[in-house]
C-alpha cells in the first residue's frame, strides 16, 4: 500500500488513480454536523445555556467548543483533497486541464455561496471560491515554502488588526456584517474581519495541502499525525491560557493576541484549529477501517460524500423549516441540539438512499457538470 503514493504518470501516461480514503468521508461527515450544531445554535439565538438544566451547559460548552473548529476541519479536509488530486505526477497539458477544472469549481462555489449569503451571513461557500484560487498557485510549492506562506498568513493578519479597525462593519449585538454587498465592505470582509476571511483562514487549506503529502495510506503516518497535532493543539490552548492570563491583567485588550477564539482568528487560534483538524482526520483514517468491518462506516461517508449537499440543505431546508416553525430567535440551547441532530439523522437517511440510485449529490453533480 505504500508503493501507491509513489505512483504517477511519465510521458503522456495517464495518471494512476489513488484509492479512495472512506475516513476522509467520515471527517468530513463529522465537520458537517459540526457546523450544523453551530450554525443552528446561531440562527436560533441558543448561545446561551438555559438555567436549571446541567445537561444544557454540556451542550452550550460542545457549541462553543466546535465554533470553529468544525470549520476550520472542512477547510483542511478540502486542503487534503485538493492536495490528493495533485499528487499525481502529469504533463504539461493535463496539469493545464486540472487548473481549469478547479478553478471553474471555484466560481461555482463562489456562485452558490453568495446566493447562500442572501439567506445566510454566515455562509462559507464564497470563501472557499478564494481559498482555492489561492491553494492552487501555491500547490506545487514546496514544503518548506507552504510552511513558510501559513506562518506568514498568520503575522499578516496581526498586523491587519493592530492597523485596521477588525470591528468596521460589525452589528456584534445580531452579528450582521453591513455593507457587504458595497466594494469596501465585501473585499474587507473577504481578507480580513469576515466569519472566515482568506487572511489567515486559507492557512488551513495549505495546512491540508502539506498533510495530503504525506501517506496517509499507512497506519504509522495516521498515528504520527495523531500524537504530532495533539501536541500541536495542547500547547497552542496551553500557552494560550497562559499568556491571556498573564496579559489580561495588564492590558485586556492585548490578550486578544493569544486567543484561540475563531473571532479574530490569531495564531494560536489557527495553530489550535490545525491541530484539532488534523486529530480528527487522522482519527477517522484510524477508525474508519474497524467501522467497515462492523458494517456501519457507510452510514457516516455517504453523506461525506455528499457535504456541499447537505450543507445548502442545512440552509435551506433546515433553516427555513425552523423560520416556518417560529423557532428562530430565542431558543433554548436543547431545542438547537435536537434540531442538529434531527437534520444530522435526517442526512444519513437521505444520503443512503440517494447514492442507491446515483452516483453523487445533486449539488456535486451539478458543479461536475457545469
Amino acid at each position: 500500500m505504500t508503493n501507491i503514493i509513489a505512483i504517477g504518470s511519465k510521458g503522456n501516461n495517464p495518471p494512476t488513480k489513488l484509492p479512495r480514503l472512506d475516513g476522509l468521508d467520515l471527517a468530513r461527515f463529522i465537520a458537517l454536523i459540526g457546523m450544523v450544531i453551530v450554525n443552528f445554535t446561531i440562527v436560533m439565538g441558543a448561545e446561551q445555556a438555559s438555567t436549571g438544566f446541567f445537561m444544557a451547559q454540556i451542550f452550550t460548552e460542545l457549541s462553543n467548543a466546535l465554533h470553529g473548529r468544525a470549520a476550520a476541519l472542512f477547510v483542511v479536509l478540502a486542503g487534503i483533497g485538493l492536495g490528493l488530486a495533485a499528487k499525481r505526477e502529469r504533463p504539461a497539458a493535463q496539469w493545464r486541464a486540472f487548473y481549469r477544472i478547479h478553478y471553474k469549481r471555484a466560481a461555482f462555489l463562489l456562485a452558490v455561496g453568495l446566493l447562500n449569503m442572501l439567506v445566510f451571513e454566515a455562509d462559507i461557500l464564497h470563501y472557499y471560491a478564494f481559498y482555492f484560487a489561492f491553494g492552487l498557485l501555491c500547490i506545487r510549492w514546496p514544503a518548506w515554502a507552504i510552511v513558510s506562506s501559513i506562518f506568514a498568513l498568520m503575522v499578516l493578519f496581526v498586523t491587519m488588526v493592530t492597523v485596521l479597525n477588525y470591528d468596521a462593519g460589525w452589528d456584534w449585538d445580531n452579528y450582521a456584517y453591513l455593507g457587504f454587498w458595497t466594494g469596501t465592505g465585501f473585499v474587507r470582509n473577504l481578507f480580513f474581519n469576515g466569519w472566515h476571511p482568506v487572511v489567515p483562514w486559507l492557512a488551513f487549506l495549505l495546512w491540508g495541502i502539506l498533510l495530503a503529502r504525506l501517506d496517509l495510506y499507512t497506519a504509522k503516518t495516521r498515528l504520527w499525525i495523531l500524537a504530532s497535532h495533539g501536541l500541536i493543539f495542547v500547547t497552542a490552548s496551553c500557552l494560550s491560557f497562559w499568556f491571556s492570563g498573564l496579559v489580561s491583567a495588564y492590558d485586556p485588550e492585548a490578550a486578544l493576541l493569544f486567543t484561540t477564539d475563531p473571532l479574530p482568528p490569531m495564531p494560536l487560534y489557527i495553530l489550535a484549529g490545525g491541530g484539532a483538524a488534523g486529530m480528527v482526520a487522522a482519527l477517522c483514517l484510524l477508525i474508519a477501517p474497524y467501522l467497515g468491518r462492523l458494517g456501519v462506516l457507510n452510514w457516516f461517508t455517504r453523506p461525506g460524500r455528499q457535504t456541499l449537499t447537505l450543507y445548502v440543505a442545512h440552509i435551506y431546508v433546515g433553516m427555513g423549516t425552523m423560520e416556518a416553525l417560529g423557532l428562530l430567535g430565542e431558543q433554548r440551547i436543547e431545542t438547537a441540539m435536537l434540531a442538529s441532530l434531527l437534520f444530522s439523522l435526517a442526512a444519513i437517511i437521505y444520503a443512503w438512499l440517494w447514492q442507491m440510485v446515483f452516483k453523487r449529490g445533486p449539488m456535486e453533480s451539478l458543479m461536475r457538470k457545469l
